[in-house]
């Protein structure tokens, strides 16, 4: 992934602005450390900072095509793009690098905006179409938001329209900012964002859900994930996983272990063919990066003894990674605080929770060398694995519980992979979150995925408890190759908030110096001070004030959304999953 940012005005003059363009766009060079790029003409400004993942030595941006007409800068990865070149109707269409991204231009000369829905992959874009009149400008997210993006402008001058990658690139430029809603595209032409992303397991034109009928077909189920990790291996630069030894980010080492394998095996084979062509001088093709180590790598991190670390080292050890464990102890994480919630550009509680110990993380692995890591976000929200789900009194509420933290995911979970391993210029890959396993796991009657707490809970046939998260467990509960996915103790262990995992005095933590820095005072006078999304606790107070210091302006506040558990399901507001009773170590008195 990269940073973008785009200026754009069809009336106007741009040209004095480019100084303070790429003064804005810096600020989330961290994303991009590796080229940064500027496009201008007399109404736009691109500016493109670069992690090369793909097409490393040619694919610099912003893009523009053969013609001069068509310029574009991308943030992601197209996973599907040698399908998308082959399946243009233009067979002799000019490709100027080997980046996956170019193939978006060809694909808008044919498609127009059609081509946003043809996209298999995470990304942000802003495409300038020159060759029409006035110029149009077209800008797009990924269907779930995986990409981050922001859009905005100042009241003073509201024809000017705004894009970034990161809040911090534009907050004191606009005055009126949206974070650009996922699955959807703006068009210049009509000043208009339109929904493009259209699943079956969600029309957003409709005021009530479609609840799906479908049965669970475990095979399916499996063999969907297992073809979403292996697109995401699409590098040619080293790549790792998250470990966090819970089941999500244990079931993604799993299949990329299996896969990484396979990797090494044809890259053995392509060098031993290579190695005799040259010998025979017959060899005329270019040789193909190594994209990875010959095995795995996995790192976790925790406060010393948290679970987390004890359950990925035994993942590790099961699976065969090079397993790097690093610890951080409470005084770290608390003085990170500040950083990460610059970098994360939100208020929101569980995810600066959650994001801190990933922030720690991500500079330890980009310092190894590492570009890529894949993780285990979207499960949860999938198949109902937060605890709170317990309290859903029926399917339907189930279900439309699922759709609603699916399409919120962009607030919180994707947020936090995104922003806290780019900071340090590392790309976060999430597998669960592909289109396709969205589209068969989605689909799946919401009564498969129901779960009953204590002497409640039922019992399989195989005498496997159905908890939470029970098919995606089950339908890894095999061997098809006569080697497990996992052990039983990692494929079945309860669920584990990240911000838990890492140890359980990390959140008592925050709490309790929160405790010490937000006086009674103060806190009794939180409406007045925030009237927007008022903090309900010191802990939230003490953030939000953190956040104030570094984008102070009402419209910044805006873009942030706080995550709560459904409490009309009578669960804790704390979302914590501690602050569940089916919890092994909940708190005492709470829900």
């Amino acid at each position: 992934m990269c940073g973008i940012f785009c200026c754009f005005n069809r009336q106007g003059d741009l040209a004095s602005y480019r100084p303070r363009a790429i003064a804005c766009s810096k600020k989330q060079r961290h994303r991009g450390p590796d080229w940064s790029g500027c496009y201008m003409t007399k109404d736009t400004i691109m500016v493109h900072e670069r992690l090369a993942i793909v097409g490393v030595d040619t694919g610099a941006q912003p893009l523009v095509s053969e013609d001069d007409q068509l310029v574009l800068a991308v943030n992601g990865e197209i996973y599907n793009h040698l399908a998308l070149r082959k399946g243009l109707k233009n067979q002799d269409a000019t490709f100027k690098t080997h980046s996956d991204c170019e193939v978006i231009m060809h694909l808008y000369r044919e498609h127009g905006t059609g081509l946003c829905a043809m996209l298999d992959g995470m990304f942000s874009f802003v495409l300038l179409d020159k060759s029409v009149e006035p110029p149009r400008l077209i800008a797009a997210r990924d269907p779930i938001g995986i990409t981050t993006l922001y859009m905005g402008y100042h009241s003073s001058a509201p024809d000017t329209i705004y894009f970034s990658s990161e809040l911090k690139a534009i907050h004191e430029e606009c005055d009126n900012l949206i974070a650009f809603p996922p699955g959807h595209f703006y068009d210049s032409n009509t000043k208009q964002l339109e929904r493009y992303f259209k699943p079956t397991w969600w029309d957003g034109d409709k005021k009530e859900l479609d609840i799906p009928h479908n049965e669970v077909d475990y095979k399916l189920l499996r063999e969907t994930l297992e073809a979403s990790v292996r697109k995401r291996l699409m590098s040619e630069v080293p790549y790792g996983v998250l470990l966090s030894g819970g089941l999500d980010s244990s079931l993604i080492a799993s299949i990329a272990a299996r896969e990484t394998d396979k990797l090494a095996d044809e890259h053995e084979k392509y060098r031993r063919e290579r190695k005799q062509a040259i010998a025979e001088g017959k060899w005329v093709g270019e040789e193909k990066p190594l994209a990875s180590w010959p095995q795995l790598h996995s790192f976790a991190v925790g406060l010393p003894g948290a679970p987390d670390l004890i359950a990925a080292k035994k993942a590790a050890d099961f699976l065969g990674t090079v397993h790097h464990e690093y610890t951080f102890t409470l005084e770290e994480g608390l003085d990170a605080i500040a950083e990460v919630i610059y970098h994360l550009e939100t208020f929101d509680v569980t995810t600066v929770r959650a994001s801190t110990p990933m922030y720690l993380l991500s500079r330890k692995i980009k310092a190894m060398g590492v570009k890529m890591v894949l993780s285990g976000e979207g499960s949860d929200e999938i198949f109902g694995g937060y605890l709170y789900f317990h309290a859903a009194p029926n399917a339907k509420d189930f279900h439309e519980e699922l759709v609603k933290r699916v399409k919120n995911l962009h607030t919180a979970d994707c947020l936090r992979a995104n922003k806290s391993t780019m900071a340090w210029g590392l790309e976060a890959r999430v597998p669960f979150l592909d289109k396709q396993f969205l589209e068969v796991a989605m689909n799946v009657d919401a009564k498969y995925k129901m779960f009953s707490k204590g002497s409640q809970q039922e019992i399989d046939s195989d005498g496997r408890p159905k908890m939470e998260k029970y098919i995606i467990r089950k339908a890894f509960d095999c061997s098809p190759d006569g080697k497990a996915y996992l052990p039983d103790s990692i494929l079945w262990r309860q669920k584990e908030q990240f911000s838990d995992g890492v140890g359980y005095s990390w959140i008592d933590g925050m709490k309790d110096h929160a405790a010490s820095v937000v006086s009674d005072e103060k806190f009794n006078a939180r409406e007045e001070r925030f009237p927007d999304s008022t903090p309900d606790t010191k802990e939230a107070y003490w953030i939000r004030e953190i956040f104030e210091h570094h984008f102070p302006s009402k419209a910044a506040a805006s873009t942030a959304v706080r995550w709560i558990p459904k409490q009309e399901w009578g669960v804790s507001s704390d979302p914590s999953g501690r602050a569940v009773s089916i919890h092994t170590a909940a708190y005492d008195n709470k829900a």
